[in-house]
């Protein structure tokens, strides 16, 4: 069984740009210990059932799916009707 993940920040190439490709997920682990991943290892881990991601942000809990655009994967939330996106509206990781 999946191990529910909660995704509490991202880094993106260009961090401006609602639209840029992330490049690494992260959060914080039960021990308070910070973890990251690429978003290739984050892929990896939901493909192979290790991972279930989510995001929670001012009450609102978003599934972290995978989808493809151009032949090429990424993760993006359940469409929920927040803009922008949940994941890509995430702070910052250190």
């Amino acid at each position: 069984m999946a191990q529910r993940v909660q995704i509490m920040c991202i880094n993106k190439s260009d961090r401006q740009n609602p639209h840029e490709r992330i490049r690494n997920v992260g959060g914080v682990n039960a021990g308070w210990t910070r973890w990251k991943l690429s978003e290739d290892e984050a892929i990896r881990g939901i493909e192979a059932g290790k991972w279930d991601f989510y995001t929670h942000v001012d009450g609102r809990t978003a599934d972290v799916i995978i989808a493809v655009h151009l032949g090429r994967k990424y993760l993006k939330t359940k469409p929920d009707g927040v803009r922008p996106d949940n994941l890509l509206a995430l702070p910052e990781c250190p």
